[in-house]
């Protein structure tokens, strides 16, 4: 069922739902979270179409926020609100509302959405494009358990992951992190199977690539060695490399779907690695709404840490820490031994001239 509001209110849509509601005979109570995603006219379709996909997962409300504040001194400073509610086949599982607010009222999202979120359950807020610098600080962003922004999004990933490590608070996430889950369990698992000492390791990736530096970051901080970021053609990661002390262990996606797994004393072996599209990343984001750790520590490493093509380890590993004297007192005996000859071939020379 589709309903259309123009110049209404808060309390008119919540109206609007619940005669939607009764009209389909869908029950409120099967919904377990509110969606809202902040977004503008031109982008709010595939939005919406990842946020439908989402909710057979985790039926929810969805309220998808669209600012319209006007171009023109006439329009500028009338504040409209206009609505299109949609229950049951419109929006799959959930209940579905596009605001679109109008003029001074786009900058007070917050007092329309506040009142027709679910009573009892979490929030979660999405900025699939233009994310505020605070999301927790954002008026929208402090009525959400949980605030996904996406890095790849923007004009400057790299710079992003920078500005989302300095505003960091629990439950912020990117949909740059979501990314690498597939790569973390899968090289997990790999380490799980062969204990061996690793010494350094390499990510391969495409340039301004916000995951294959999360990727590296995530790396450098859980393993403490050092970790070279490489540039490659992509799509997206295409391999990660781990040097240990009995070998390479490779994880190589050439093409974005089949990738190839080689561990040392192993046989080779095919891992599905597809990458996955925006409705199972934020499907997978709606499952845990704690605040996530491994994504706070990965992304407050720092990039600038990161080894420039060239600096890790690849070919010859590092000499252990008792190797190292044993080679220190060899080369003291070689450079003393080339010093004692010298002096004897002085000396013959000296003699001979006498």
């Amino acid at each position: 069922m589709n309903i259309d509001l123009t110049d209404t209110t808060s309390s008119q849509i919540n109206s609007a739902l619940v005669k939607a509601r009764r009209a389909t005979g869908m029950p409120a109570v099967g919904m377990v979270l509110t969606l809202v995603i902040v977004t503008d006219e031109g982008n709010h379709y595939d939005a919406l179409k990842a946020a439908a996909e989402a909710s057979k997962e985790h039926p929810s409300r969805i309220l998808v926020v669209i600012r319209r504040p006007g171009r023109t001194p006439r329009n500028r400073h009338t504040a409209r609100l206009d609505a299109e509610v949609r229950v049951g086949s419109e929006s799959d599982t959930g209940e579905t509302v596009l605001l679109r607010l109008h003029g001074e009222l786009a900058g007070h999202a917050e007092s329309v959405v506040l009142p027709l979120l679910l009573p009892d359950a979490p929030v979660v807020v999405w900025w699939p494009e233009d994310a505020p610098e605070v999301p927790s600080e954002d008026l929208l962003g402090v009525l959400a358990q949980r605030r996904i922004t996406d890095a790849a999004a923007t004009e400057d990933p790299v710079a992003s992951l920078g500005l989302r490590a300095r505003t960091y608070a629990p439950g912020d996430t990117d949909l740059a992190w979501t990314r690498v889950t597939g790569w973390r369990s899968v090289l997990a698992a790999a380490l799980d199977q062969r204990h061996s000492t690793i010494r350094s390791a390499v990510v391969e990736g495409e340039a301004y690539n916000p995951s294959t530096e999360l990727l590296a970051m995530w790396l450098a901080d859980r393993l403490k060695v050092p970790v070279e970021r490489s540039v490659s053609p992509g799509p997206g990661i295409t391999a990660v490399r781990l040097h240990t002390a009995d070998g390479t262990v490779c994880l190589d996606r050439p093409d974005g779907a089949l990738a190839k797994l080689e561990v040392p004393g192993q046989p080779e072996r095919h891992v599905a690695l597809k990458r996955r599209t925006t409705a199972e990343l934020v499907a997978e984001e709606l499952r845990r709404l704690d605040p996530d750790e491994a994504y706070h520590h990965a992304v407050s490493y720092g990039t600038d840490r990161l080894g420039a093509p060239g600096s890790a380890a690849e070919e010859e590993p590092a000499p252990s820490a008792k190797a190292a004297p044993a080679k220190k007192a060899a080369a003291k005996k070689t450079s003393a031994a080339r010093k004692t000859a010298a002096r004897k071939v002085v000396t013959r020379k000296v003699t001979k001239s006498k």
